[in-house]
């Protein structure tokens, strides 16, 4: 069944259509039906009507004469309820009447003469949750009109059916507690009786039953295989695979075996090397539903070396590569005809993503003495790849050879060059001397203590603990334009690190015109410690006090995180993550004041935010918080109301919106992952210590790998695919979050059961305070194809409208 969307052309041609069609029934409209009232968002239609046309809005005057496509399309997409009753006269819905109506949520059909729903009716109505049919004379009805929906409600009182297989789908879904039809007592006719449709028994009547050949195929590239799936019951089910997306050259054969098996044989031409991980999925279906059974396809290739670029400067020097193969190719490193020795300043850093490798040759302050070609030789059982690249470093300190040129034999030092020589040393030594004595005294007499040599001091009194933000979830290769750093550029090691505006462009270049920023330094000695907060990927995470980061304050709170692990590949990190944060800068993201480098461990600065995570801020303003301190129970000083929470929503969409322009996935987005200060202010942040805290928030996969599968779209789940769309999907639980007081989504369900419901369609329910409009958002973010999801501009203008209508009472802050 084909459910793609029309284009605006199209629907603009059915429109024309339409009017041509309907010209003088329109003309007699003023904005909507004789019998219906309108507004911008509804029709109703509760008068009597003999009409047979679904009610079709007329033209408005926009300010533009009204005849642009944009202007009608608009009219209709805003529409999202349709209530009509008493219409006698319509008896069949089509296709055409629902396809402007893009935008409907809500529909209702009740008590009218309505007997026939073509078989594409709602193809065009991704977002209807809510049917009503209630009292028409249906007969019959086929699942598959509502199979690409997500039906929250489907209504069939007083709809009596034919008692039969067509039906049986309706007794299943009461079965399981489907759209709400297991609250409803339905009934169909039999003979002459009506009974329930619960006791309805129909044999030869039921799923189809399906089965495949294989689990997982493994093939050579190149290879030709088959595959076979067999569809089984009564009624004989129709079957047939999905190969949308295959560059394989295939072909299907199809196989009849009556009265109760259909097979279709799969057999895949000259396997693609593109189709390595392919799930192919057979489908067989019939008219009680719809069964699937899936095969894993492995294609096995020798290795190809798609990139391996010349040395370039970042926090150390790399040579870029990238290796696609499969079984997953081991690589080696030649230099000057030997393989490569790899240490602490040479050394190979890779990541394998299914069947690709990526990564770098990584040079940590080289010399000339590097200079020369690099050969990559990547190898499988399948095959072997080589690929070579010159390396120039650094040029030789000498034109003519790599070291200076010993003096002429007999030639001696005069006896004033000797003692001009030895002047220079005693000063050299006297100067030395100072600078140590100096620095002593300023260590042991200064105003503060130097970072890390004294420990922490006492708490602040009243001070609430705050967490460290936002790290780089952008694990893309950074490449500044410009190594010509300016007297403002920090120094790690021996490397300046120039920031540009939006490293998520490095991949394909950058425009080297634009003026070039530098990550903030603060001295080590302005940094005083408070406490130890917590610890987190990092290192570990303190409040601090820092001195000179303000003109106006002399000292002031900040957060600082640590670099426990000084590897070269944490100090890369380390230095991705302060070049992006300097750039985000926005109201709603937790700021970044800069970076610490001058010895171990490396110390980013952040804002201090007085009250901490937004989860733990919504348990004490929750109606059960009770919140400890020094072993007593302190009651929480009220509840946030509807105000507040909208009020909190609207800034982390603000922040979203921010973060969608500058190109930036955030991947974890959570209460958890937001910060309050002072008068109800929320940021977005990434707290480098939350999955310590939070550690039931995430669920472990194989090894290190943390993943908070609970606030994750389903293409995150099943293909590490993150993106905008599935960062809106993560806000969708934020709200629910927020709407129950910090719960833990899924809270009643251990994770691999959460991951089976959210695969399966299941959404969070709607909490018991949340507003049905803001229900509606959720529903709107939690839509399984990435490209139906609201957008985040959209959430943002519907939230702050709705914040509008109520005014935000801060005082909950005290």
């Amino acid at each position: 069944m084909d459910l793609s969307f029309c284009t605006p052309k199209i629907c603009w041609w059915r429109v024309l259509f339409l009017l041509s069609i309907f010209q003088d029934y329109l003309s007699s409209m003023l904005d909507c039906p004789p019998t219906c009232s309108c507004s911008p968002t509804e029709i109703y239609c509760n008068k009597s009507d003999n009409g047979k046309f679904f009610p079709l809005l007329a033209l408005q005057d926009t300010g533009t004469n009204g005849n642009n496509s944009n202007n009608i399309q608009d009219l209709f997409k805003n529409i999202t309820s349709i209530h009509i009753e008493n219409w006698t006269g319509l008896q069949t819905l089509k296709d055409v009447d629902m396809e402007l109506y893009t935008g409907l949520q809500r529909l209702t059909i009740m008590n009218s003469n309505l007997r026939v729903i073509q078989a594409r009716a709602f193809s065009q109505n991704p977002h209807l949750r809510y049917i009503n049919l209630s009292k028409n004379p249906l007969t019959m009805l086929s699942w598959q009109l509502f199979q690409n929906l997500q039906l929250s409600e489907l209504r069939l009182d007083d709809v009596v059916f034919e008692c039969g297989c067509d039906v049986r789908w309706i007794q299943l879904w009461q079965q399981r507690r489907v759209a709400g039809l297991h609250r409803q007592q339905l009934y169909c006719h039999s003979g002459t009786s009506r009974i329930p449709l619960r006791s309805m028994n129909i044999s030869l009547c039921d799923l189809p039953r399906i089965g495949v050949t294989h689990r997982n195929v493994t093939v050579v590239e190149g290879a030709n295989v088959t595959v076979a799936c067999n569809g089984s019951g009564a009624p004989l089910p129709e079957v047939d695979w999905t190969v949308g997306g295959l560059h394989s050259i295939n072909t299907h054969q199809s196989n009849v075996d009556w009265p109760s098996v259909h097979s279709i044989n799969l057999t895949l031409v000259n396997i693609s090397r593109e189709d390595n991980g392919f799930v192919l999925t057979c489908i067989a279906e019939n008219v009680v539903g719809m069964s699937n059974a899936s095969i894993h396809l492995t294609v096995q290739f020798p290795p190809t070396i798609v990139k391996l670029e010349e040395p370039e400067r970042r926090h150390d020097t790399c040579i870029e590569f990238a290796v696609w193969g499969y079984p997953v190719p081991a690589l080696r490193w030649v230099h000057r005809g030997k393989e490569l020795p790899q240490g602490e300043f040479v050394r190979a850093e890779a990541d394998v993503y299914r069947d690709l490798v990526e990564g770098c040759l990584t040079f940590s302050n080289p010399t000339h003495h590097n200079n020369g070609n690099y050969t990559l030789v990547a190898s499988n059982s399948l095959g072997t790849a080589t690929r070579t690249v010159y390396g120039h470093f650094l040029h030789a300190p000498f034109d003519d050879e790599e070291s200076p040129t010993p003096p002429l034999s007999g030639t001696h030092q005069s006896d004033e060059d000797t003692f001009g020589v030895s002047i220079a040393v005693g000063l050299a030594g006297f100067a030395c001397v100072l600078l140590l004595v100096l620095f002593v005294l300023i260590n042991k007499y200064g105003r503060r203590s130097k970072f890390g040599m004294k420990g922490p001091v006492a708490v602040i009194s009243g001070e609430e603990d705050s967490a460290s933000p936002l790290h780089h979830v952008n694990h893309g290769i950074i490449s500044p334009c410009t190594l010509d750093a300016g007297p403002d550029a920090v120094v790690i090691g021996m490397t300046r690190i120039p920031v540009v505006e939006n490293p998520q462009y490095f991949r394909h270049g950058h425009n080297c015109n634009k003026p070039t920023t530098y990550v903030q330094h603060v001295k080590r000695r302005d940094i005083v410690l408070k406490r130890e907060l917590g610890e987190g990927a990092f290192g570990k995470v303190f409040l601090a006090e820092c001195y000179n980061l303000s003109p106006t304050k002399d000292k002031m709170l900040v957060v600082v995180k640590t670099l426990k692990d000084p590897t070269l590949a944490a100090r890369k990190d380390f230095q991705r993550e302060a070049e992006l944060l300097t750039n985000l800068q926005h109201e709603h993201i937790v700021r970044f004041h800069g970076v610490c480098v001058d010895g171990d461990p490396l110390i980013m600065v952040f804002e201090y935010m007085k009250h901490g995570d937004l989860n733990k801020f919504l348990r004490a303003h929750g109606p059960d918080a009770m919140i400890l301190v020094d072993g007593q129970p302190l009651q929480s000083n009220g509840e946030l109301g509807l105000s507040q929470m909208l009020h909190i929503a609207t800034q982390i969409a603000s922040g979203m919106v921010y973060l969608a322009t500058q190109h930036f996935v955030h991947r974890d987005l959570a209460t958890r992952n937001c910060l309050v200060g002072n008068g109800l202010l929320v940021k977005i942040g990434d707290f480098g210590m939350s999955r310590d805290i939070y550690s039931t928030d995430y669920y472990r996969v194989g090894g290190q790998t943390m993943l908070p599968i609970r606030w994750m779209a389903p293409e995150s789940i099943m293909y590490r695919k993150f993106s905008t769309e599935s960062d809106v999907w993560s806000f969708g639980v934020i709200l629910w979050e927020i709407f129950t007081y910090g719960k833990q989504p899924w809270f009643q369900l251990a994770n691999n059961e959460v991951i089976e419901c959210i695969m399966q369609g299941r959404v969070l329910e709607r909490p018991r305070i949340c507003p049905k409009e803001v229900y509606d958002i959720m529903l709107g973010c939690w839509q399984r194809e990435p490209q139906q999801r609201l957008n985040i501009k959209d959430v943002q203008k519907i939230l702050y409208a709705m914040g509008k209508a109520t005014p935000v009472y801060l005082d909950i802050l005290g």
